[in-house]
């Protein structure tokens, strides 16, 4: 039996597919969290509810942090592994959390992220 233990050994094709998935992911990403960035800087109050024990503003900024920053990083695929962790946990929050209540096709969109 034969083991290899080469770390790419991926197709091309396996790889512009995975690039075309990592960019499209976070292109979508930012489009969730640009308006949530221009809601920070404006003069109204952000309608964020509080979560777990954090403030509004926190949460908010938490989340600003994941949506914009982080997929940021994965769009030039820098620490990509390190910056999918707050986007999932962020998502999860969403799903299980703000849209718990909610039914399966409101609570869909972050599951799918």
């Amino acid at each position: 039996m034969k083991f290899s233990l080469k770390v790419n050994n991926a197709s091309a094709t396996t790889n512009w597919g995975l690039l075309l998935l990592r960019i499209g992911i976070a292109v979508l990403m930012l489009t969730h969290g640009l308006p949530k960035l221009e809601m920070l800087f404006s003069d109204n109050p952000p309608p964020f509810p509080p979560v777990l024990g954090m403030s509004t503003l926190l949460f908010l900024t938490l989340t600003i942090f994941s949506e914009v920053v982080c997929s940021l990083f994965i769009l030039v695929g820098l620490a990509t592994r390190l910056a999918a962790i707050p986007l999932a946990i962020t998502m999860a929050v969403a799903a299980l959390y703000i849209h718990g209540t909610d039914p399966f096709s409101v609570q869909e969109m972050s599951l799918h992220f």
